[in-house]
């Protein structure tokens, strides 16, 4: 049987301040790594055991460790010693770079001081930095020259490296609502079905939901139904990889009928089950209980 710490990946993010380690540390919260920024090197064995005693929760992390925390910093090398001779977890040390030109750019471009440019100018802060690093660059396992990197592509990068299944960790979200009760604040796409016919208006239909076959059947047999299926089903087909490309983690899809009961929640399903074997999807119904009974 294999040993469970076995599976435990642990990756270290380094490297130059402003090569894109926030783009990094983004990128693998995508990919499920529990993740912490700016974790003081002195405390790497301390996390390691929380990790070891965690039965498991704790498979995928990833730390940054950068020059905020200078002062830790000569406890990096013993830290990475102790863990790779005393346990079976084998960090894994990426190291993003990129050259002086372009980091010069960078800080001017958002106005930040370098950490280590004690008069201000960006290029002391670099070469001092570049000069402290200099050993860790060597004991990295894998080096990201990001000069001519977009943030996208960096996060393409990582997430090609890291992720440890085939399909990419982008998931579409499909959630029903009524207008009655507010837009979702965290829709990107939001569809108003309004316009279709509405069981609310059939007696015995009322007190039923879009997850019942006789509301999902009366409100997809309409002609004006399939049409609108149709439309968004193509327009859908289209967008949902250009979001993807674009690099989004997740799209969220709103469908909204008056109280989010019949209507909204008949396509949302239908939705769900029609892009499925392409995507992770999920499916859910904000307020498929409100005003239950009327």
């Amino acid at each position: 049987m294999t040993d469970a710490k076995e599976d435990i990946q642990i990756v270290i993010i380094t490297g130059m301040s402003g090569a894109g380690k926030t783009v990094a540390i983004q990128s693998f919260e995508d990919l499920g790594f529990f993740c912490v920024d700016n974790l003081p090197p002195a405390l790497i064995p301390k996390f390691v055991d929380l990790i070891e005693n965690s039965g498991g929760k704790m498979n995928k992390v990833a730390l940054v460790i950068d020059l905020r925390g200078r002062e830790f910093f000569d406890h990096l090398f013993e830290a990475i010693d102790l863990m790779s001779n005393t346990t079976k977890l084998k960090p894994h040390i990426l190291f993003l770079d990129a050259k002086d030109a372009s980091l010069v750019r960078r800080y001017k471009e958002t106005r930040r001081s370098h950490p280590l440019a004690s008069q201000g100018l960006p290029l002391e802060g670099i070469q001092k930095e570049r000069a402290i690093l200099e050993d860790l660059k060597g004991r990295a396992q894998q080096i990201i020259d990001t000069t001519d990197l977009k943030p996208i592509q960096l996060r393409e990068k990582i997430i090609q490296n890291f992720s440890l299944t085939e399909k990419h960790p982008f998931s579409v979200n499909v959630m029903s609502f009524g207008f009655k009760y507010g837009v979702p604040i965290d829709a990107d796409l939001v569809f108003d079905v309004r316009f279709l016919p509405n069981p609310h208006y059939i007696d015995h239909m009322r007190p039923k939901t879009g997850l019942d076959d006789e509301v999902s059947s009366y409100v997809l047999k309409w002609s004006e139904t399939k049409q609108f299926l149709e439309k968004l089903q193509d327009l859908l087909e289209y967008m949902l990889p250009q979001y993807k490309r674009e690099g989004k983690s997740q799209v969220v899809i709103g469908i909204g009928c008056t109280g989010g009961k019949h209507r909204s929640v008949t396509l949302a399903e239908y939705f769900g089950d029609v892009f499925s074997d392409d995507y992770v999807i999920h499916v859910s119904h904000r307020d498929i209980e409100k005003g239950k009974g009327k």
